[in-house]
């Protein structure tokens, strides 16, 4: 059970912080547009980068660092155009009901939106990947296994809470000038996870 509960509690940590896929899952949940897919996706492929982590393919990256690169440069374009969608989107005054009501985001247009904020940014694969599998390396037998089962079932509790607890956020993303700030932190938070892929590759 410890080696379970430290996996939940790093594995938390790590998934919770700030970042392209959380602020994407953020603004669906509130648009309660596909929430369910968009969640469930999210939970899957840390799921599955987890469990490679833990099965030691994290040496494999390590060995390839052409891997980081192709999915570095890619992940900085992409959230470079999703955020300049972001900010061109805040100058335009919508309410929540307008969200949720004009259902021009399909099914396929977010789940490839969440597969390219995920697997195109090279942090997934650190944090989850190297960083949890090395650190699940330290536990031996059936603990190391437990490990990971306990920092998958924190990104399943994650992704679902931020996607349907976001619904409570509604009252106050009545107001226009909500999404205009939220659209503003998406674009900021975009650019400032593509500046940092692409800055080592400038200097």
């Amino acid at each position: 059970m410890q080696a379970f509960i430290q996996g939940v509690g790093i594995g938390g940590s790590l998934i919770m912080a700030v970042g392209a896929q959380n602020a994407f899952v953020l603004k669906q949940g509130l648009k309660r547009s596909h929430s369910l897919p968009i969640a469930g996706l999210c939970s899957l492929i840390d799921a599955l980068m987890i469990t490679a982590g833990v099965a030691g393919l994290g040496h494999l990256i390590l060995a390839f660092p052409l891997i980081k690169d192709i999915a570095s440069i890619g992940g900085a374009i992409f959230l470079l155009v999703y955020g300049a969608k972001a900010l061109q989107s805040s100058f335009i005054p919508h309410s929540l009901g307008d969200e949720t009501s004009k259902g021009t985001d399909t099914l396929k247009a977010a789940v490839l939106t969440t597969l390219g904020i995920s697997l195109l940014n090279p942090h997934l694969y650190l944090d989850t990947v190297v960083l949890l599998g090395s650190i699940s390396a330290q536990f031996e037998g059936s603990d190391r296994p437990m490990f990971g089962a306990g920092a998958v079932l924190a990104s399943f509790v994650w992704f679902f809470s931020l996607s349907f607890g976001a619904r409570y956020l509604s009252p106050l993303f009545q107001k226009p000038k909500a999404w205009c700030y939220l659209d503003r932190f998406i674009c900021a938070t975009m650019w400032t996870i593509a500046g940092v892929l692409i800055w080592p590759y400038l200097f």
